[in-house]
């Protein structure tokens, strides 16, 4: 990556944005090098760090293919399915616990008694 400008946060000159910013103007980095970099002081951590690219050497982002979105679909729903019952239960289920909350309450009566 090699040397890149240092900027204080919020004194980045136009022309330079993060890669959310990108997004939400359409646009990816495109595989360009950083061009620069924001650092935000914090009071007993090391300071933020934002990476930022050129916008007018960003590409547009790559419209969604059917492969795509129905690979999205089978990730989501296997984050909704119930490792234990296999239930659909509609909404993610958290990593912390594993399994359906009616799974889990059963688990847990069964491991007390």
């Amino acid at each position: 990556m090699g040397a890149v400008p240092v900027y204080r946060w919020r004194l980045a000159p136009d022309g330079l944005a993060t890669r959310r910013q990108l997004r939400a103007l359409g646009l990816r980095p495109g595989g360009q090098d950083v061009a620069a970099q924001v650092e935000r002081p914090r009071r007993r951590r090391g300071p933020l760090v934002a990476y930022l690219y050129r916008i007018d050497a960003a590409k547009p982002v790559r419209e969604m293919t059917p492969a795509r979105w129905a690979a999205l679909a089978k990730a989501n729903a296997a984050r909704r399915t119930c490792p234990r019952c296999r239930l659909d239960v509609g909404y993610c289920i958290p990593t912390s616990h594993g399994m359906y909350g009616r799974c889990l309450a059963a688990e847990e009566q069964r491991a007390a008694a």
